[in-house]
């Protein structure tokens, strides 16, 4: 192992305690990540100090948390290769894909138009897309996966015929740990006459991410998946697309004026940001994204494919394990032993102080590809160690020979 980051463990307080009486191996990452102190302190901070609503008062902790909710946006711009307008907050990724089902969908989708999604998709990007072609009575097609568990790309001439409006897919699976090829697809769909929208929840905290070198138009993620406190994520979309779409949700913020018959509304970003938003959560989110810069996102990228081959290398001398999907850039690996089902696992190894993943991880339809119900998931950060990796296969391969 070249690129060490595990002096950075000292940074995520979560790491001190012990579960079970042993030391805490977080191995639960895709759920949600830990958080380091500086994404901690930056929403203590703004609890303690900067208690005020954003933007809409002009005494000094109102124009003090607005600096900081909007220094938040500019630092989410840059850590996407973005501008600043075209950064949108919302609670999450699964906010995100409805805001564009909905504001953009409704006038983009009609009867006889199709949407692609993938057979691997995460259920946020799936069943919004499913309830905007039964509403508007169009077609759902699907990119299927092969049995190596990537996209079958070769599947696609064939489903971007006829009045294809959108491909969605993920940036990285949440279940394979697979990076989707996001510019080919999105060239292929541009071709095509579609827009592509990417689910990269499982991506900004752990690759580099440059929408514009993507070629997309629609980007969204969740902030508990790169660091940041849960509740607050965002949606990046070019600003003609952002322009034109109605707002979503209504209320106060997203208004320039209102009267009894009728409202005008302000410019994006803010015209999709209705209500008191999470101004913490926001805060702590720049502030995560803050962080991983600082780290390196390269050398995160780096360290988190070699702890992807070890895990990969680790596990699959446990005995009898079946493991899914082949190659993978991110380090997360869905697994079952033969004769426990993976709650059993998962509850074998908390045992052991060890945190992973048990069910079908939002993704129903990608288990059903391979004949599965569930599987274990472990999924690492660049915090953990080949010590943990070590720990974990050494609890499987006890519990596989228990129960063989």
């Amino acid at each position: 192992m070249t690129l060490d980051l595990s002096p950075r463990r000292a940074d995520f307080p979560a790491l001190e305690q012990a579960v079970r009486g042993r030391p805490l191996i977080y191995l639960d990452n895709a759920s949600t990540t830990l958080k380091p102190r500086p994404v901690i302190d930056a929403v203590e901070r703004m609890l303690a100090r900067e208690s005020a609503n954003v933007h809409r008062g002009v005494h000094a902790l109102s124009e003090a948390a607005t600096a900081s909710y909007e220094g938040a946006r500019a630092k989410l711009a840059a850590f996407l290769g973005a501008a600043r307008g075209e950064i949108v907050f919302t609670r999450g990724t699964t906010e995100a894909v409805n805001l564009v089902a909905q504001a953009w969908g409704r006038g983009a989708v009609g009867r006889g138009d199709a949407v692609v999604v993938t057979e691997m998709e995460h259920h946020s990007n799936l069943v919004p897309w499913q309830m905007l072609c039964r509403e508007r009575e169009a077609d759902l097609r699907v990119i299927p996966v092969t049995d190596g568990g990537e996209l079958d790309l070769d599947a696609l001439p064939r489903l971007l015929t006829g009045r294809v409006k959108l491909v969605a897919l993920g940036h990285v699976s949440n279940v394979l740990g697979v990076e989707n090829p996001v510019a080919r697809v999105a060239a292929a769909a541009h071709d095509a006459g579609a827009l592509v929208f990417v689910d990269g929840a499982q991506a900004v905290g752990h690759l580099p991410v440059d929408v514009r070198a993507f070629g997309c138009d629609f980007y969204a993620f969740s902030g508990h998946k790169m660091l940041g406190p849960t509740g607050a994520g965002a949606l990046w979309a070019r600003p003609e697309l952002l322009a034109a779409m109605p707002p979503w949700h209504g209320g106060g913020e997203m208004v320039l004026s209102v009267r009894v018959d009728g409202a005008s509304y302000r410019e994006p970003p803010w015209k999709f940001e209705a209500g008191t938003p999470d101004i913490a959560g926001v805060v702590g989110l720049g502030a995560a994204a803050e962080y991983l810069a600082t780290v390196g996102r390269a050398r995160i990228a780096a360290r988190e494919e070699e702890l992807a081959a070890a895990l990969a290398e680790r596990l699959a001398g446990v005995p009898g394990i079946s493991v899914l999907g082949g190659g993978r850039r991110v380090p997360i690996l869905a697994f079952n032993l033969p004769g426990l089902h993976p709650h059993d696992v998962a509850t074998i190894v908390d045992r052991e102080g060890i945190a992973i993943r048990s069910g079908h991880h939002c993704a129903e339809p990608l288990h059903r590809r391979f004949g599965l119900a569930a599987t274990a998931r472990a999924s690492l950060a660049f915090y953990n160690t080949e010590a943990e990796i070590d720990a974990l296969a050494s609890a499987l391969t006890a519990a596989a020979e228990a129960f063989a």
